[in-house]
């Protein structure tokens, strides 16, 4: 069986490369497919095939519900392609099967379907109330922004490309899509949906290549009216510095240290399982993680010793193999990465627990491979802590008073996420306090598409998700219709002078 290839996708048609590069399994270096490498000048054919879909297509004067229709197709396509696409996904970042088929694709096209259905409803012009003492009339509508620029990681690739192009297309915007060069290939698949469902040439482009040059390319290019990044926040930070030469909008969804507080009336049973959940889930590969535990210092020992016994059952092992928990780490790069912090963790004084290393045993010697781990003797001021290290790695913190626990878990950076464990009073007025844009009561890794995704602080800008999705992707047009007849008492002449009238 041949290995496949997926060239770009540019202005309807698909666009190879003189330079290929190669996909290969996290858990056995095996080649998955190989990939275009895009650069600069396939950035400018995109843009260009963007920018004319735009101002000379028919995208944007498409009505609504034929948009919305378009992707009502696209969600049923997708959710048929399930199976297949979820190993498609374990095979290309290790991801586990247990969590690829309904995290990276099934949420995925649920996602497309609420924003169509969204779409079908959501108020594109308004009339507002009548302008006095004038007979006039506001009204207000939401038009597209332009071309779109959406820019996603390697981890939970297909749902952070839907969270961006899903809205701007049926927004009736056009967008240049730049996937992770370590992760392209469901995007690429779900391109061939769009390409399917009869989208027109030119609004949904797709470049793969490194992040330097193709994807700072895409950001700063002059035509790009809207940026949409998931990912650091060292990068989410140049590109809205580079925003502003141009006044570009941006859409920033950034790294996250996720705090999660244990109560003393916690369900430890449940709360336990939770917290290993909150961490270690999608290979600890996710920036809503939570990564930070506080507990109560006179039940430490006794959490700790539950977490240690709870988290050896873990099965790390094939991603492929639905039992398995934890699978490889997504690259070699982040696997060095992840064990550099253990290092930096030994150094200032935190104790591991559990794990700590890469895993011994002939069956981890192809991948990229870390055993799931748990640190304590850590204090907030600590790397291990304070830095997004995005693995199976947990920090056990103490508290003596929720107020402490609140001031610990506040004390970063960081504001995306976070969660509370306890009696449903308590636990709410805790969540209250806490600076994340989510969090959960007795649970994690909630995400629903009616419900918005972001955070707080240098956690990002804008929400991914949610009612309020269409607008990050439309701008507000108000119209003044004049229905008076004649020149004289306008509506100015009231600020010009206040006794007019």
């Amino acid at each position: 069986m041949s290995t496949p290839h997926y060239p770009l996708y540019i202005d309807g048609k698909w666009h190879d490369t003189a330079e290929h590069y190669e996909i290969r399994s996290p858990a056995t270096e095996e080649l998955v497919a190989t990939v275009a490498k895009g650069g600069v000048a396939e950035v400018e054919l995109a843009v260009a095939a963007a920018k004319a879909a735009h101002e000379e297509g028919g995208w944007r004067r498409t009505p609504p519900a034929e948009r919305a229709a378009l992707l009502h197709d696209v969600a049923a396509r997708l959710a048929g392609r399930v199976d297949e696409l979820a190993v498609l996904q374990t095979r290309e970042n290790g991801a586990t099967i247990r969590i690829t088929g309904a995290l990276h694709v099934g949420l995925s096209a649920a996602q497309i379907q609420y924003l169509a259905s969204l779409a079908e409803n959501y108020e594109w012009e308004t009339t507002g109330p009548e302008i006095g003492p004038i007979p006039a009339v506001g009204i207000i509508r939401r038009e597209p922004i332009g071309v779109v620029a959406a820019i996603v990681p390697w981890n939970i690739p297909l749902l952070t490309t839907v969270w961006k192009i899903a809205p701007a297309l049926v927004a009736g915007n056009t967008v240049v899509l730049k996937p992770d060069e370590h992760a392209p290939l469901l995007a690429l698949e779900l391109a061939k949906e769009f390409e399917a469902a009869g989208l027109p040439a030119g609004v949904l482009n797709v470049i793969t290549g490194d992040g330097e040059p193709v994807g700072a390319h895409l950001a700063g290019h002059p035509h790009v009216r809207k940026v949409a990044f998931t990912g650091s926040t060292a990068v989410g930070k140049a590109i809205l510095r580079q925003s502003a030469d141009t006044i570009r909008r941006v859409t920033l969804e950034l790294g996250g240290k996720g705090a999660n507080i244990l109560l003393d009336d916690a369900d430890l049973d449940i709360a336990i399982d939770g917290a290993l959940f909150a961490c270690m889930a999608n290979n600890g590969q996710a920036c809503e993680a939570g990564t930070r535990l506080l507990v109560p210092a006179d039940q430490r020992d006794d959490i700790v010793r539950r977490l240690v016994a709870r988290a050896s059952t873990l099965k790390l092992g094939d991603p492929l193999d639905p039992t398995t928990h934890i699978g490889p780490i997504a690259s070699a790069v982040q696997r060095d990465r992840i064990v550099e912090y253990f290092g930096i963790a030994a150094q200032e004084g935190a104790t591991a627990v559990l794990g700590g290393r890469v895993p011994p045993g002939a069956e981890f010697e192809k991948g990229y491979w870390v055993e799931p781990t748990i640190f304590v003797d850590v204090t907030n001021d600590m790397r291990i802590v304070r830095e997004e290290v995005f693995g199976p790695v947990l920090t056990v913190l103490t508290y003596d008073s929720i107020d402490e626990a609140v001031e610990i878990a506040n004390d970063t950076n960081y504001g995306l996420s976070a969660g509370v464990w306890g009696s449903e009073e308590r636990a709410l007025d805790v969540a209250r306090r806490l600076d994340a844009g989510m969090v959960w009561v007795n649970d994690w890794h909630v995400i629903h598409p009616a419900y918005p995704f972001g955070g707080y602080k240098e956690s990002g800008l804008g929400r991914e998700g949610g009612p309020d999705a269409l607008d990050e992707y439309t701008e507000q047009k108000f119209i003044s219709l004049d229905r008076s007849g004649g020149i004289e008492n306008k509506a100015f002449a009231i600020v010009i002078d206040p006794v007019a009238g």
